[in-house]
């Protein structure tokens, strides 16, 4: 059975993006050591990506290349994707999405961008465990890590360390 995991940076107030779902705050730490933890690293254990429309409407207006030709990539929307930047499947039910990816056995499923596709997992149970970098910067506003739904759960701590210079990794666990 797969593990459903979410890898995420968030500011000090608790935004993944500003209003206009700009990560310039989060590019200027692009040469943050992680060590064992790094995106490369990371992502080679990750055999599938599934990120909702608005993540992938901003790769697929980045003029980067599709970076994600190694793995299998969902994405969760109501409306096609005519002419896909990359090599994807579309779902729109969420809870037969989350039969799918418990049923695979060939890798880690990454639950990527924004909080509110992960809090639709978080809400049926389906995110097993989240590691969160708060990044030390105060952006004013913007996308919340996760929407306010009134949902409730107590992750447990798995570990937290410091990475300077001033970024904290927090990893929790679920169930």
């Amino acid at each position: 059975m797969a593990r459903i995991l979410g890898y995420i940076a968030t500011s000090l107030d608790g935004y993944i993006a500003t209003p206009e779902h700009g990560l310039d705050w989060l590019f200027r730490h692009d040469k943050l050591e992680l060590g064992e933890h790094h995106y490369d690293l990371f992502i080679q254990r990750i055999r599938t990506l599934v990120m909702g429309r608005g993540t992938y409407d901003f790769l697929e207006a980045d003029p980067s290349p599709w970076p994600y030709g190694e793995q299998r990539v969902l994405v969760v929307t109501s409306r096609p994707i005519e002419n896909p930047k990359g090599p994807l499947e579309t779902r729109s039910d969420i809870d037969a999405l989350v039969a799918e990816l418990r049923a695979l056995d060939d890798g880690d499923v990454w639950m990527l961008g924004g909080g509110q596709l992960q809090m639709a997992f978080l809400q049926r149970g389906a995110l097993d465990e989240l590691e969160v970098y708060v990044m030390p910067e105060i952006i004013g506003g913007g996308i919340p890590l996760f929407p306010a739904t009134g949902f409730q759960a107590s992750p447990t701590l798995v570990s937290a360390k410091m990475i300077e210079p001033g970024c904290v990794r927090m990893h929790y666990r679920f169930g």
